[in-house]
């Protein structure tokens, strides 16, 4: 942090998470992390942390995300994109959800490799690639289910920029607009193909509705550097919505610092919106962040 001139940190445990194929297990583990956080955040101001949940084990999420946001008092839950194929949005994980929405808490989504991913075949790093087509799955699924309109008072992050979202939001919208929502008795209607919770409420949808609801999301920068990346993010969501995100260590620091001095270009973004990505996004979230003491970049 010092070395990149970072003043604070939301720690968070991303993939693999901590189940290995044993429900208790999984649940001493992730307490175990929770309270190591708990611990760091007490010895040093700079820190904050997302806990971890024995996911898929969804009944001993619940008693941990209530521990972890009653009694330690974390900034919010880490969560990953799918859990042994099963994406975030589907019915099985609404009970974490009606707890999470309770707790008004922030969510940090990251992706992690699924069944899909894995058998692509692709000789390159899964994380390279299908990482931000899982965020971009994960994202779709929690929109089409219908997760901003039954628990709204959840505030959901997404990493590496929103995976491939903000490039893909106007055809994902259009789809829904004049096939995923037409009527069923209507020529090109996927209604009755593709039913989703979100057309069962909502009906006709126009691409506005859809995108909006896309938009209703923060997002990180992790490994989101260039002109290109983070002009489409700031145009799709605007810079109120749009936090620093280093994804160290595994993203190493040459590639953190590659990344801060094109943030730091004003031909990239302009200086005000890197003001903003540095630091008042942030503390709009966590506003106890507002006392930290600023340091060079942030």
């Amino acid at each position: 942090m010092d070395r990149c001139g970072v003043s604070s940190a939301i720690l968070s445990l991303s993939a693999p998470g901590t189940h290995f194929g044993d429900d208790d297990h999984a649940s001493l583990l992730s307490r175990g992390v929770n309270d190591e956080f708990a611990q760091l955040c007490v010895e040093s101001a700079r820190f904050g942390a997302f806990a971890t949940l024995p996911l898929p084990a969804v009944k001993l999420a619940c008693a941990e995300a209530e521990r972890v946001l009653g009694d330690l008092k974390l900034d919010g839950i880490s969560l990953q994109t799918s859990y042994n194929g099963i994406y975030l949005g589907d019915p099985t994980y609404d009970p974490l959800l009606e707890v999470l929405d309770a707790h008004s808490a922030v969510v940090l989504i990251h992706p992690s490799p699924s069944t899909a991913s894995k058998s692509v075949g692709l000789n390159i790093p899964v994380f390279a690639v299908e990482y931000p087509f899982e965020t971009t799955r994960a994202v779709v699924n929690l929109v089409f289910a219908d997760v901003a309109e039954r628990f709204p008072n959840i505030r959901f992050i997404l990493s590496h920029g929103g995976g491939v979202i903000p490039f893909l939001s106007w055809r994902i919208a259009a789809i829904a607009a004049h096939q995923l929502s037409l009527p069923s008795d209507v020529e090109g209607s996927m209604a009755s193909s593709f039913p989703t919770r979100l057309v069962d409420r909502a009906g006709q949808l126009s691409i506005s509705d859809t995108r909006s609801l896309l938009r209703n999301f923060y997002f990180d920068v992790a490994l989101t550097g260039d002109a290109a990346g983070l002009g489409a993010l700031l145009e799709f969501a605007g810079e109120d919505r749009v936090l620093f995100g280093s994804d160290w260590p595994y993203a190493h620091d040459r590639i953190v610092n590659d990344q801060l001095a094109s943030m730091d270009d004003p031909e990239v973004i302009p200086i005000e919106a890197r003001k903003r990505i540095g630091r008042a996004a942030a503390t709009s979230l966590f506003p106890r962040l507002k006392t930290k003491t600023k340091v060079e970049h942030l």
